[in-house]
């Protein structure tokens, strides 16, 4: 092994520790936080974090100069509910500072000081006078997120369930088909409860697929967000089966859905809290609400058809998901209806590419399979126990809530729908 791959394995597995403490942390609610820095190096991961979606609700600003600007800031201006402050000065200097800026901060004010001196002492001393954390520079995103999380987010609170959005590179691609498998797999597979919602409210097919009527669901969670809780929730949410509820759209033109970017926030957020996966189905639409929900998912599901449209949009998807959330892991690819008889396709490797993605799951085209289960309002694994997507469906649902080791499920091919009839 090179010296410059060595070096590449190191900081992909540098990432993939850091993405894995980042997802610990949750939301963090609205808060005020001024840091003032003196290195670049401790004022990047600091700016950075400003920029993550858990602080969507916080106000962060980075500025330069340490304990004594914000000494002569705050002597003429109210602090914040958090003060990030670095020093490289030697403790005794650090801690005579620290007495002239207690002067001029509110005592409800908490205070994480970043220095450049690993001595327990200096902690102890800290610590006795009011500083709420002390870290050791070069800090990390996951050290700012953490020190965050513990000092504003309750160690009593529900821990939340994590949000899964399904998102088609293209209208009729089968998104919706390969969420609604995948939130059946996850219910039927850990026993662990799933919220399914419809976010097509005009024409979403959840209803259907599931056979499900409800008189109520997601159009009045929505319209009612400045009361929604867990009872409304519950009073909304349709039994699909003993662990998946459905909120399911009304799938009717008698008015327009147009929705500002936070619209969904309050129903998400609730669902989260009620159980450990939340499955978001949402439409091949582009506007404020719909690119806000994929900016705040913990996790998102691109799924395309191997076409050069598909491949032109997953692109700008995947670019745009990027630029929108830096800090979190790319969408995972699943490339569906495959090997459509006399239709040229581009290969799955030649698809994945671009993107630099690889897919998590190939799905062969199958109408007569797939056409049988919506029709009869059931999913594929209840309708055909041993068609070959249900690996598929399997495998997504381990990759998605990390449950064990999934076998990758092989592509199932026109030779394999033959050799089963």
């Amino acid at each position: 092994m090179t010296r410059d791959s060595a070096a590449f394995e190191n900081a992909a597995g540098s990432d993939a520790s850091e993405r894995a403490l980042l997802d610990k942390v949750r939301p963090i609610p609205r808060i005020s936080i001024q840091a003032f820095c003196e290195t670049d190096g401790v004022a990047a991961p600091l700016e950075k974090a400003g920029t993550d979606r858990r602080m969507a609700k916080a106000h962060l600003k980075v500025q330069m100069g340490g304990i004594r600007a914000a000494t002569e800031h705050f002597s003429s201006a109210p602090t914040p509910n958090l003060v990030f402050l670095e020093s490289r000065q030697p403790p005794h200097e650090m801690l005579a500072d620290l007495e002239t800026l207690a002067e001029v901060c509110d005592p409800g004010s908490r205070v994480v000081i970043i220095g450049h001196y690993n001595d327990v002492q200096l902690y102890r001393d800290l610590v006795r006078n009011g500083i709420s954390e002390y870290l050791v520079a070069p800090i990390s995103l996951a050290d700012v997120m953490g020190v965050i999380s513990s000092l504003f987010v309750a160690d009593d609170a529900e821990p939340l369930g994590r949000s899964i959005a399904f998102v088609g590179a293209k209208g009729g691609v089968g998104s919706s088909t390969i969420a609604h498998n995948v939130a059946w797999s996850i219910s039927k597979l850990f026993a662990s409860d799933v919220v399914l919602a419809d976010l097509d409210l005009p024409f979403g097919t959840a209803n259907i697929n599931f056979d499900q009527d409800p008189a109520q669901g997601i159009a009045e969670a929505i319209f009612s967000a400045d009361r929604m809780d867990d009872v409304l929730l519950d009073r909304l949410l349709a039994q699909c089966a003993e662990h998946l509820s459905l909120l399911a759209a009304p799938s009717i033109l008698d008015r327009t859905y147009d929705f500002g970017p936070d619209a969904f926030s309050a129903l998400i957020e609730t669902a989260q809290r009620s159980a450990p996966a939340v499955v978001l189905d949402v439409p091949h639409a582009w506007g404020d609400w719909t690119r806000e929900v994929l900016a705040s998912a913990d996790q998102i599901v691109l799924t395309a058809t191997p076409d050069l449209a598909n491949l032109r949009n997953a692109k700008n998807l995947v670019d745009t998901l990027k630029k929108l959330r830096p800090n979190d892991a790319a969408p995972h690819l699943v490339l569906n209806q495959l090997q459509v008889p006399k239709r040229p396709e581009i290969s799955a490797s030649e698809f994945s590419a671009p993107l630099g993605l690889e897919p998590i799951a190939e799905i062969a085209f199958d109408p007569n399979a797939f056409g049988n289960a919506a029709n009869s309002g059931r999913m594929i694994a209840e309708t055909d126990a041993k068609h070959p997507s249900i690996e598929a469906f399997h495998h997504i649902a381990h990759v998605l809530t990390g449950r064990g080791e999934a076998k990758k499920p092989k592509k199932a091919g026109l030779l394999d729908r033959l050799r089963r009839k």
